[in-house]
Parts: structure tokens; C-alpha cells; sequence
């Protein structure tokens, strides 16, 4: 299974409330996965709006609060709790929520540093990894899944456990294929999807492309 960058953007845009909580949860139809670690968590963030930030604030008393962050007092399982970021880049006020593994108290200033370091990039500063976790975060569980769960015989035990997507070939019609080996071509051709449905509010509907 690829190995996850210490912290990752798992979604394209400013998610909405809903799409928040969705995201919250992401990795709960993901067979496979221990829901007591956190572990899958761990690392990921992505940009919320100001309304979000302070709703969330106001939810529960924080674990712990300081200028542009908090962490909230529920943890998400394990060591890993929601952590709130209001950070200033090029001049902008933006807001953003990671998933921080606590038994390393440098976790929440380092997702910080990671976020600023990512946002005044490249205009498009997205990584690989990074745009596969926003389209897996993006399509329907009716076309995603992990491999050898139905059918253990379908793929070799190496590839078990792995996540798989399902595409469309020309002339072959639509299969499952690896996330992790799905093309340059094929993640650019889906982004722009991603993208447009993160604008309008839409999460975890992306269809086979």
C-alpha cells in the first residue's frame, strides 16, 4: 500500500458544513480500516470557511486554544483530535481543520507550517497524492472500493487491501483499477470534476471517468 506524506490535503476548495462532517467521517465505509487508531486521519486537512471555524469553536470547550488555533476536547479515536487553524496567507484571512496525532505535541505547529508551505505554492500545488485523496474523497462509494474484499481471487494478495477506483477505457468500457495507478492523464481528466462539484456542494458523487 503507498505510504501517505506526513500531511495531505484531502479536499479540493472551501468545504461547506456538510461537506465538513462528511469529511469528518470519510474513512468510515472504508473496509479495512480500524476505527479506534485514527490512524487513517491522521495528517489530513483541508480549507473550511469562518463560519465553520467558529462553529466549531463554540461546540465544545477546546482541548487547548492559542492565536489562529485550537484543538477540540473529542478526540476522533486514538491520539487524533480536529484541529482548527485560522492562518493569514498573501494577505487573506483563511480557515482550515487537520486531523493532528497528539502523541507528538509538535503535530499541530507542524500541520500549521505544512498548510502555509502548501497554499503559497504553485498556483496549482496540489501533489499526486494529495489529488488522489481529493478524488477518492469525491466519488461514489458505488464506484470505489478496496481490492479483494468481494472477491479475494480478483487481485494478487500483494494489491489486497488496496483501494480501487472504477474508470472508463475507451473500447473497453469501465473497470476497477488501483488508485494509486491511475494515470497522469486519468487524475487530470477527473479534477476538474472534482473541483466544480466541491464548488456546488456536492461531495462523494463522482462518477467513473
Amino acid at each position: 500500500m503507498s505510504t501517505h506524506p506526513p500531511f495531505r490535503k484531502v479536499f479540493d476548495g472551501v468545504a461547506t458544513r456538510e461537506q465538513m462532517f462528511q469529511l469528518f467521517n470519510r474513512h468510515k465505509d472504508t473496509p479495512g480500516i480500524d476505527p479506534i487508531s485514527g490512524t487513517p486521519y491522521a495528517g489530513e486537512y483541508f480549507e473550511i470557511a469562518a463560519e465553520q471555524y467558529h462553529f466549531m469553536l463554540a461546540l465544545l470547550p477546546p482541548l487547548f486554544q492559542r492565536t489562529g488555533m485550537f484543538g477540540m476536547s473529542e478526540f476522533k479515536a486514538g491520539n487524533v483530535t480536529s484541529v482548527f487553524f485560522a492562518i493569514r496567507i498573501r494577505g487573506r484571512e483563511r480557515w482550515f481543520h487537520g486531523f493532528c496525532d497528539l502523541s507528538d505535541k509538535r503535530s499541530p505547529d507542524a500541520m500549521r507550517a505544512a498548510i502555509i508551505a502548501h497554499e503559497t505554492g504553485a498556483v496549482d500545488s496540489m501533489t499526486r497524492e494529495e489529488k488522489l485523496e481529493a478524488i477518492w474523497s469525491a466519488t461514489h462509494a458505488d464506484f470505489k472500493g478496496i481490492a479483494g474484499e468481494a472477491n479475494p481471487d480478483a487481485w494478487p494478495v500483494e494489491h489486497h487491501g488496496k483501494r480501487t477506483i472504477l474508470v472508463y477505457a475507451a473500447g473497453q468500457g469501465t473497470a476497477l483499477k488501483l488508485l494509486e495507478d491511475l494515470s497522469d492523464e486519468e487524475i487530470d481528466s477527473r479534477m476538474p470534476d472534482v473541483r466544480a462539484r466541491s464548488r456546488r456542494g456536492g461531495a462523494s458523487d463522482a462518477e467513473p471517468s
